[in-house]
């Protein structure tokens, strides 16, 4: 027997949660598959020895939808908010050095030279034109500004943002705002204030948010809402096609049985959704299955606060490469978000990985924790061994949108279009963010509720 559902969604990170509630809200009766025992994906919250751990995503930046959605999941009471003005900190010759956060400051920042700011003046006053083939980040802050902006600011802000390689990385998918504003205005400075000044409505600051047990509290609610429709522990295994109807084969432990539907909804990585859609037609698991994934380690170390020399006020830093150091970077939780730590203690939780280091990965977990100690020890003056630690290791943590990444993803959205009723959402398309995974699958939702209402 076959048994049909309306819509079906597979895949239950937060793109696939946050899809299924938005069609059930909507009046659809869509089901979610997953194939791990629990929904969520890399967002993870976990309590140890008094610590509250992240083991994925540190936090969020608000978002009007996000904001939404926390009210309609009834847990916006829990937000909380990182301090506004915290500082960040990049690692300069051994210092840490804030990041200016203002064009003002920038310009009268120390972090960068003469050069560098005369580059950033002949930007707002000039005019240059984008190459027509895709460029890389490293590429294009090289041609604009300067190999010291790319080393000090940006090559860092990329190790935090997507555990990438600027010099592969492509600016038209990684940061296609500065692509736009150079091409339309020949400047991005003008560009992005010409952008700015067409957006309706009060310009947004964007604040950190986390939630008091957690991020996975988002997580928690959206599975309380889906309920039964929610089915953990189960795994896709095939999809063909029938009529006008997708035909899927489902594994797991309460036994395979086969689903139809005509509305498919894949969230699952690009390796995953790849091969599920290669029956239907193999251009999907050749476009999709290249798409690389950076692994990280997210090493989170607890010391006692008098151990610690440095103040801890602020975000945490960023490192460049040309640093020597094998850490990306750290942030400092406890003192961003109340609850995070034992009275008279801090806790840090650091980066290492990425597509700069594939290798640190391979570590083992003591071994990372040394590692990491010995690198903030200096940085931070601490004075004595982590009082906890623990290691978490993501294989497959972040989608490289390296060059070619936008052309790659054009096709791909034309072979769905040869199948109506298919949609595919995820951190590979318009951004790994929190936020930018819950605006395009409320955005899929809301095209599907188009389609079936």
């Amino acid at each position: 027997m076959t048994r049909h559902v309306p819509a079906l969604v597979v895949g239950g990170g937060i793109s696939g949660l946050v899809c299924a509630f938005a069609l059930r809200k909507a009046g659809i009766d869509a089901q979610l598959v997953e194939a791990s025992p629990r929904p969520g994906g890399v967002i993870r919250s976990t309590t140890r020895d008094g610590f509250l751990l992240e083991l994925g995503p540190q936090s969020f930046s608000s978002t009007p939808a996000l904001r939404e959605l926390c009210e309609d999941l009834g847990i916006s009471n829990e937000l909380l908010q990182a301090p506004p003005r915290a500082p960040r900190y990049v690692l300069i010759d051994n210092q840490l050095r804030p990041v200016p956060l203002s064009p003002p400051a920038f310009l009268m920042s120390s972090l960068i030279n003469g050069s560098t700011k005369w580059a950033l003046l002949r930007d707002i006053f000039g005019k240059s034109i984008p190459p027509d083939a895709d460029e890389s980040v490293a590429a294009f802050v090289r041609r604009k500004f300067s190999p010291q902006l790319l080393d000090r600011l940006v090559g860092p802000f990329v190790s935090g943002i997507y555990a990438g390689d600027p010099e592969r990385l492509s600016v038209r998918s990684t940061f296609p705002q500065f692509y736009e504003a150079e091409q339309s205005a020949g400047s991005i400075v003008r560009g992005m204030l010409r952008l700015a000044k067409s957006k309706k409505g009060p310009r947004e600051r964007r604040v950190l948010q986390s939630f008091h047990e957690g991020n996975e509290t988002l997580v928690r609610a959206l599975a309380s809402k889906l309920g039964p429709s929610l089915l953990t522990a189960s795994k896709v295994s095939e999809i063909s096609r029938q009529n006008d109807s997708f035909k899927l084969r489902l594994e797991s432990t309460r036994g395979d049985e086969s689903v139809s539907t005509k509305t498919l909804i894949l969230t699952t990585p690009t390796d995953v959704t790849g091969k599920l859609l290669s029956h239907l037609d193999p251009s999907f698991e050749s476009l999709l299955t290249p798409i690389e994934y950076a692994a990280v380690a997210v090493v989170s170390l607890g010391y006692r606060k008098k151990d610690v020399g440095h103040s801890l006020n602020g975000f945490g830093f960023l490192v460049p490469r040309s640093a020597g150091l094998r850490i990306l970077g750290s942030v400092w939780n406890s003192s961003l978000f109340p609850g995070r730590a034992p009275e008279g203690h801090a806790l840090l939780t650091n980066f290492v990985g990425g597509a700069t280091d594939p290798t640190a990965t391979k570590l083992k977990s003591e071994e990372l924790v040394s590692l990491l100690h010995c690198e903030i020890s200096p940085v931070l003056c601490i004075q004595n061994d982590p009082v906890f630690s623990n290691v978490t290791i993501w294989p497959r943590a972040l989608p490289q949108y390296n060059i070619g990444h936008g052309n790659r993803l054009a096709a791909v959205a034309k072979a769905c279009s040869r199948f109506p009723g298919l949609w595919l959402t995820g951190n590979y398309l318009l951004g790994p963010a929190i936020g930018s995974c819950v605006d395009q699958a409320l955005a899929v939702a809301q095209d599907v509720r188009k389609r079936c209402l």
